[in-house]
């Protein structure tokens, strides 16, 4: 049974939401940091580890009695194009790298939806979308039992989410449309909660006029 999770990139818009969805079920969320990164007061008496993803031995030591681990770490937008290539190709490599040396074996990866793909516009912001698809390799490769969630465009809303469906499909098989992230937050913590999920890609947007549905059914439907 998972217990103990942690997320990575736990400060970001994303990801101190998965930490939020994680304090709601049987989960003790440990944020893993940067040094001067801050989380909303939702989260300050949650366990946190400052570190730097460019420190291994760090990183292993902040995942030292880990059950699995939700990494949300991505770029950010800025003048140095070659934020993605460390943050989601390499970034992801050494967090992959720490959880097989203290044996972590349960990884869910945020991705992006069009990871892989050359011509497309978020790649003018460093390749984007070329380097999230070398964490995610680098993850399919690893001999853990991982998952990947690739959500389309996201946003911050938070209003009528709770009749709101995500629309799940297999890699490579939506190229648009959007997800706020307090939904993608939670299909990061149903993917740890369904076995099933494990050794999957799967692309995650949403629609009012989705029926909302358990991953676990969606996933016969699933290719």
């Amino acid at each position: 049974m998972l217990t103990t999770v942690a997320v990575s990139g736990a400060s970001g818009k994303t990801g101190f939401r998965v930490a939020e969805e994680l304090l709601k079920g049987p989960f003790n969320p440990r944020l893993l940091l940067q040094p001067s990164s801050v989380v909303p007061p939702s989260l300050s008496e949650v366990d946190q580890r400052r570190v730097r993803l460019s420190d291994p031995v760090g990183l292993e030591a902040s995942l030292q009695g880990v059950d699995a681990l939700v990494i949300a770490t991505g770029a950010r937008p800025s003048v140095d194009l070659s934020g993605p290539m460390r943050v989601d190709a390499w970034g992801v490599q050494r967090q992959i790298t720490a959880c097989q040396r203290v044996g972590v074996s349960r990884v869910v990866l945020v991705s992006s939806l069009c990871a892989g793909r050359l011509r497309h516009p978020l790649n003018f912001f460093g390749l984007i979308l070329l380097w999230k698809r070398v964490g995610e390799r680098a993850l399919e490769r690893s001999g853990l039992d991982w998952t990947v969630i690739r959500p389309g465009g996201l946003s911050e809303r938070e209003e009528g989410l709770e009749t709101e469906g995500v629309v799940w499909t297999g890699p490579d098989q939506q190229d648009s449309a959007s997800i706020p992230r307090r939904l993608v937050a939670r299909c990061c913590v149903e993917a740890l909660e369904t076995p099933e999920s494990i050794g999957r890609i799967l692309e995650v947007t949403s629609s009012a006029q989705q029926p909302p549905g358990a991953l676990q059914e969606r996933l016969t439907g699933i290719e």
